[in-house]
């Protein structure tokens, strides 16, 4: 089967910031999201920033996650290169835990907007379900991939109502693993 041309660029400032993305990446590849990624920085390598974010539109990317730390400059220097929606992760920073990256991301001056997620994980997933939702208004098969996705996600939730109840079931098993063990022991 040949690779699909992507429809999501997943870009991020250096390597070490892949073990935030990859869950943007996961998620995509679970509804079924052709995309591609790449480390591309505001500082280390801006020519390719550009070259990228101006290339996009006519390689057929149609939305933009950009993930970024500290300084966080890539999402907002990457929107400033396209008229695609450009979707910001901040990524966490050892120094203030992703607080400097969010400030920057979301602080964009008006004319040039950055989509921006909430600090690690949980915004990078956020991102690559936004980009679906976007993508979803021209891609019916993602529209409804997504849909199939919220839909197993309330499942879930509904299946187990009462926490407390599957935490009264974990503690008689531990219980009954602990007077197993001490028999053994015995």
């Amino acid at each position: 089967m040949a690779q699909e041309r992507p429809l999501v660029g997943i870009i991020m400032g250096s390597s070490s910031d892949w073990e935030t993305m990859e869950h943007a990446a996961n998620t995509l590849k679970e509804l079924g999201v052709p995309h591609e990624t790449r480390v591309v920085s505001a500082h280390r390598t801006p020519d390719l920033l550009f070259e990228y974010a101006a290339s996009a539109e006519g390689r057929g990317i149609e939305v933009i996650i950009a993930g970024a730390g500290g300084a966080a400059h890539l999402p907002g220097m990457t929107a400033s290169k396209t008229v695609l929606p450009v979707l910001g992760v901040p990524v966490e920073s050892k120094a203030l835990k992703g607080l400097d990256s969010l400030l920057s991301i979301a602080q964009m001056p008006g004319g040039i907007p950055v989509g921006t997620l909430a600090i690690g994980k949980a915004g990078a997933t956020n991102a690559a379900l936004l980009a679906a939702a976007i993508l979803g208004a021209r891609h019916p098969e993602i529209r409804e991939a997504l849909r199939k996705f919220r839909t197993a996600q309330t499942e879930r939730v509904l299946a187990n109502p009462d926490p407390a109840a599957g935490a009264v079931i974990l503690q008689k098993q531990n219980a009954k693993n602990a007077k197993t063990a001490k028999r053994k022991r015995a």
